[in-house]
């Protein structure tokens, strides 16, 4: 398997976020998309698209979008025999009480699986 994904370390990744006011998350964000939407190509993820799709609906969109991530993930792993948690509920909670980095820092940690 070539390594399309780039190993990222969740915890640099949070404290970037946080230095930068949140400004970082959106570029963490857009990583998480561009690498899951190279795993799972099928899907015809955008993640240009989405992102903007995001900041338009002030984030509601990107609930769903989390949701899709997290079944991307678990796809691709079962396609690879990695195993990846079905996350998406998880995901759909923590983004609706405002814990969204915490999602990031999961999926980024799924993702380094495949790096």
């Amino acid at each position: 398997m070539n390594n399309i994904i780039e190993e990222r370390n969740p915890i640099i990744q949070l404290l970037l976020s946080i230095v930068t006011c949140g400004i970082w998350s959106i570029v963490w964000l857009y990583k998480i998309l561009e690498d899951t939407s190279a795993l799972v190509p099928e899907e015809d993820l955008n993640p240009g698209l989405s992102l903007v799709l995001t900041i338009v609906t002030c984030g509601l969109y990107g609930i769903y979008l989390n949701y899709k991530i997290a079944k991307m993930l678990v796809f691709a792993g079962e396609e690879r025999n990695i195993r990846i948690s079905d996350n998406a509920i998880l995901y759909i909670i923590l983004s609706v009480f405002g814990f969204g980095l915490v999602n990031y820092i999961i999926m980024q940690s799924d993702l380094n699986k495949f790096a």
